[in-house]
């Protein structure tokens, strides 16, 4: 395993979003080792306590952690922008969210699989509306430095916060803990090299699957600010290019490993095509419902390359 990936030693840091420049160390480590070219083709885990992909339409709950968010944290109105985003994706007829509904789990796909079945159930696209809930918790002040057992733990009050207190509720609903300006959540910005990650945990309310989403403006292009917009319209592209990341990822790899993954790498279908600047597959403005947001794009494995748009399946 490539000792400057952000999972390096930390398992649990699945789909990490590498800063720019820890990027360009794991390229370069990868280059010096490889023995020939490696496949980007995903394939299936064969699920996790039988979750594989969000195979239906999925929720996303956004969850301010903490008091700073409403005395000073927010200096780049993140949070208005987020809810934006997530109100956005499934609207306009965006086709970003196309790729991933190629992916599919349950008990007709093998485990190693590389395709779909015909009937296997595919992850959903949401049409109806993607955002399910927000919820500023102002009941202590985000920790200086949370752990992951801290973040999981803020991911389980969300579930009982929004009522989704049955492993039903909670199958198709997708939690982002978002941390405000200021604050290190598992190293973020000091010892983590990465601007995002996923991971689900256990509880009487069913598996719960969540985002660390730290303030990734507090690293500025580090983690994506104006990597596609120039100016001030780009200082918050780093949130809708690391939201959309970490939100494509759970949806294709719910409850980590078993969802779809490079069998090589270990990479997931966003790790694949993080940062791409120009050519195939480079980050762009996505246009939606209600607004154009930065995205980057996601790994397909029917086109063999990297796709900021994909029909619908």
């Amino acid at each position: 395993m490539c000792p400057y990936a952000p999972w390096y030693q930390h398992a649990y840091r699945h789909g990490a979003v590498a800063t720019r420049e820890t990027q360009q160390r794991m390229q370069a480590w990868y280059a010096s080792r490889a023995a020939g070219p490696v496949s980007n083709v995903l394939s299936f885990g064969g699920g996790v306590n039988g979750i594989g992909v969000t195979s239906g339409t999925p929720k996303v709950y956004l969850v301010f952690y903490g008091s700073q968010w409403t005395s000073g944290g927010d200096p780049q109105a993140a949070a208005a922008y987020l809810q934006s985003l997530f109100t956005g994706i499934g609207t306009g007829g965006e086709q970003w969210s196309g790729t991933m509904t190629q992916y599919c789990d349950g008990e007709r796909v093998a485990k190693g699989a590389t395709s779909c079945p015909a009937g296997a159930p595919h992850v959903g696209y949401p049409r109806a509306g993607l955002l399910a809930g927000v919820w500023f918790d102002g009941s202590a002040a985000s920790p200086a430095n949370a752990t992951a057992a801290q973040l999981a733990q803020e991911a389980v009050n969300a579930a009982r916060h929004f009522g989704n207190t049955s492993a039903d509720s909670n199958r198709y609903a997708l939690y982002f803990i978002v941390s405000p300006s200021g604050v290190h959540p598992d190293g973020f910005g000091t010892t983590g090299g990465f601007c995002g990650w996923h991971d689900f945990t256990s509880s009487s309310f069913g598996d719960i699957a969540y985002a660390n989403l730290p303030y990734v403006s507090d690293l500025g292009t580090s983690c994506g600010a104006n990597f596609v917009n120039r100016g001030a319209a780009g200082a918050l592209d780093g949130f809708s290019i690391v939201g959309g990341h970490e939100y494509a990822e759970i949806l294709t790899d719910q409850n980590p490993a078993g969802g779809w993954a490079n069998a090589q790498t270990g990479e997931e279908n966003a790790d694949e095509c993080a940062w791409i600047a120009a050519g195939q597959g480079a980050s762009a403005n996505v246009s939606m419902g209600n607004g154009a947001y930065a995205m980057q794009s996601t790994w397909s494995n029917d086109t063999n390359e990297c796709e900021i748009s994909h029909a619908i399946l």
